[in-house]
């Protein structure tokens, strides 16, 4: 079983195209968690939408000091081998989840799976490329994550065994340091070329805010020994790395997802320019 755990709050109607996302997946034994901080009625819209799924979508509705706390929540009450976090501005792909499975299937010995993601806008339509890259530790402790959450998936044992949780007293930016302590702690982390995800960059959301970028730079590691090199020269260093990996040179491709006022069906979406440039958030 793979388990999804979304945190949730007061964002109902993305939260119902995050769902409908996870409940077309097929070839796959799933459960998802939803972990609302205190929705009014969010439990009764989901269930009258999706009650069919049945065991499957579990919604836990209670107060929780921010979504790292919630996330942490859903993780403990998770049953699954494989773990993966999808947040309410974020959607799976079709067939995005048996892909995953069968990579952890091929390979028992991998902790992390980093998957692809396109990045779009509130309508829907693409922005942007994020292949899979392998996570640079340099620049983890400086302070930049690349990968998206959606496109992160992880074994159980990382937290029943090693409790890597995610840092509840973080606000932005506990996927960047959750994700920095596993590469410290040695974890097996695998890079894989298929698209998993979608995520929605509506101009509001917490981790692309200046309050991310604030953070960040507070809880850089202090003995890192990266700590000293300027942002520009990360970054120089970071669009060599996604050329390497043939970042800039990608073929034409189609997506399906649901949208706001559309959320009964996917629409599809052909990009014949796609592109690894997230040109307004350079």
């Amino acid at each position: 079983m793979i388990s999804i755990v979304t945190p949730s709050f007061n964002q109902i109607e993305w939260l119902r195209l995050a769902v409908a996302s996870v409940a077309d997946q097929e070839g796959v034994d799933y459960e998802h968690i939803i972990q609302d901080g205190g929705t009014d009625g969010v439990a009764e819209v989901l269930q009258s939408e999706f009650g069919n799924l049945g065991k499957r979508l579990r919604v836990f509705v209670e107060k929780d000091t921010g979504m790292f706390d919630a996330v942490n929540r859903g993780l403990r009450r998770a049953r699954g081998e494989i773990y993966g976090q999808l947040n309410c501005d974020e959607q799976y792909l079709p067939g995005a989840l048996a892909q995953v499975v069968a990579a952890f299937q091929r390979d028992p010995q991998m902790d992390v799976l980093l998957a692809g993601s396109i990045v779009v806008d509130e309508n829907g339509r693409y922005i942007c490329s994020r292949p899979a890259l392998k996570p640079s530790l340099r620049h983890l402790q400086g302070g930049q994550m690349y990968n998206l959450t959606a496109s992160i998936f992880f074994h159980a044992r990382l937290i029943r065994e090693r409790q890597l949780f995610l840092d509840p007293d973080l606000r932005y930016i506990g996927d960047l340091d959750w994700l920095r302590r596993v590469v410290e702690a040695g974890a097996k982390t695998v890079t894989s070329d298929f698209l998993t995800s979608v995520f929605s960059d509506v101009g509001t959301n917490m981790a692309l805010s200046a309050g991310a970028a604030a953070e960040a730079a507070r809880t850089r590691t202090s003995n890192s020994p990266w700590r000293k090199l300027s942002s520009a020269a990360l970054v120089a260093s970071h669009r060599v790395s996604r050329l390497l990996a043939g970042h800039y040179s990608l073929r034409p491709f189609d997506y399906t997802i649901y949208t706001l006022g559309n959320s009964p069906e996917r629409q599809i979406f052909h990009v014949t320019k796609p592109t690894g440039v997230w040109r307004n958030r350079l």
